[in-house]
């Protein structure tokens, strides 16, 4: 405990090992989706899905273990859902490349990642924002991990004529998918409640009894054919399947993608626009990230800066360069990591159980394969109403304050991205506030990120 407490400073921060660990716990729980999620995404690229799963794995592993140790902040990273998409349907699928091409694009990403993060530029972009758009910035990601929960649910479906729109009980029934989808939307809302009375009794860890919770209920909904599988409506068992018996616990061989990088496009025009595409993405998501949950966690100093945050941006390119190498998509820094904050995660040491909790996963992959995306619904859909609460830190008086404000929380899970909002965000803070007059505001940094952003619509 001695040296736990040398490591990582749990009292001065106001934390226990005990903490910690409900922490990291909760924010494993939370993420272990991707572990299912992203080797089904690459693997439309051509990828050995096996493969994938074992370098998922092992790169939350790294970049986990690198924000622990770089910057003792409770902080989890894995391959980016959304850059994962980008990988496999619009570089590969849709542009032609080969899924080698792309891993070299991230990996080029990840180097200059590096420089970026060691000349601090990076860190000037973060304490450039000013604190209004910071606490916007975490009330958004608020109301686009709560979206992500609630479409993971299924509550939220694709509505051709509405576009969005409420899950139809009635339409499930009359379809006969009540028993595979509809089942689930209800587990998935009592989740969202068990959670929510929890939380107002104030039981400690309720987050992750929420999903705990929800992933018990639907066992037993498949035990006793209320909730039936169906492969073909993505929906599948949620008993862990160790039919295999011992071969089912060893991790699948990473042989066929680890190293596979296709320097062969490198200077080509298109090389660099998908390396700056994932460049650029991954910047901002992670600084939009790194705000929105270290403003939630009051972990910003007066200035609203983050200390350490070199560290935190390093630990994100380095698990970038080592995530590409292994074979998967970018890897950054999670927004479900506010789960674990939410419980009292305050230290490395949260980040470290995550950590430990993937290298885990890969010899008991089969028990957590089988966390269904609804049972993780509920902590999402929470805490997203705690990542919102930011808001009251905002002054709605100052309309040149508030209105940008407004487009980040907006554009976030309008456009289902945390970048776009920073964008959207930046360019109405410097246009407004010239326009009217108070330029003292707005540095010079902000006015090159306006124009940057206003130029990657144009050209990008």
């Amino acid at each position: 405990m001695n040296f736990l407490e040398r490591m990582f400073h749990l009292t001065q921060n106001g934390t226990t090992v005990r903490t910690e660990l409900i922490a990291g716990i909760t924010t494993f729980m939370t993420m272990a989706y991707i572990l299912a999620v992203n080797p089904t995404i690459l693997s439309a690229a051509g990828m050995d899905k096996g493969a994938v799963l074992t370098a998922t794995a092992l790169a939350s592993l790294i970049g986990t273990l690198c924000m622990a140790f770089f910057a003792n902040y409770p902080f989890a990273l894995a391959p980016g859902m959304g850059l994962n998409a980008f990988f496999a349907y619009t570089v590969v699928l849709q542009m032609g490349y080969t899924w080698e091409m792309a891993l070299a694009a991230v990996f080029v990403e990840g180097v200059i990642f590096i420089v970026l993060s060691l000349t601090n530029v990076r860190e000037a972009i973060f304490n450039a924002i000013p604190m209004t758009l910071k606490k916007a910035v975490s009330a958004g990601i608020g109301l686009f991990i709560a979206l992500i929960g609630l479409f993971n649910a299924q509550i939220i479906v694709a509505n051709p004529a509405t576009k969005i729109s409420l899950f139809s009980f009635k339409q499930a029934v009359a379809d006969g998918t009540f028993h595979t989808v509809g089942i689930t939307v209800l587990l998935a809302m009592l989740g969202i409640l068990f959670t929510a009375f929890l939380m107002i009794r104030r039981v400690r860890g309720n987050v992750l009894w929420g999903i705990l919770f929800t992933w018990i209920l639907a066992v037993l909904c498949e035990l006793t054919g209320l909730y039936v599988p169906n492969p073909e409506l993505h929906m599948y068992s949620v008993i862990p399947d160790v039919s295999a018996g011992a071969a089912a616990f060893a991790p699948a061989s990473i042989a066929p993608i680890f190293g596979h990088l296709d320097f062969s496009r490198l200077w080509s025009v298109d090389f660099l626009i998908v390396m700056f595409a994932f460049l650029f993405v991954d910047i901002f998501d992670t600084l939009g990230t790194l705000i929105g949950v270290s403003s939630k966690a009051n972990m910003l100093d007066a200035d609203g800066k983050l200390p350490r945050i070199k560290g935190a941006l390093m630990a994100d390119a380095v698990a970038t360069t080592f995530g590409a190498v292994l074979g998967t998509s970018t890897t950054t820094t999670f927004v479900e990591s506010a789960t674990g904050v939410s419980e009292g995660g305050r230290t490395g040491l949260t980040a470290l159980f995550v950590a430990l909790f993937f290298a885990l996963s890969l010899f008991l992959s089969p028990l957590f394969m089988a966390i269904p995306a609804f049972a993780t619904a509920p902590a999402l859909v929470i805490v997203g109403f705690l990542m919102l609460t930011s808001v009251a830190g905002i002054d709605f008086d100052d309309f040149s304050e508030a209105i940008p404000a407004y487009i980040t929380i907006i554009a976030m899970p309008f456009c289902y991205s945390i970048s776009e909002g920073i964008s959207f965000g930046i360019i109405s803070y410097v246009i407004l506030n010239v326009l009217t007059g108070k330029r003292e505001k707005i540095s010079l940094l902000m006015y090159i990120l306006a124009v940057i952003f206003i130029g990657k619509y144009i050209f990008l």
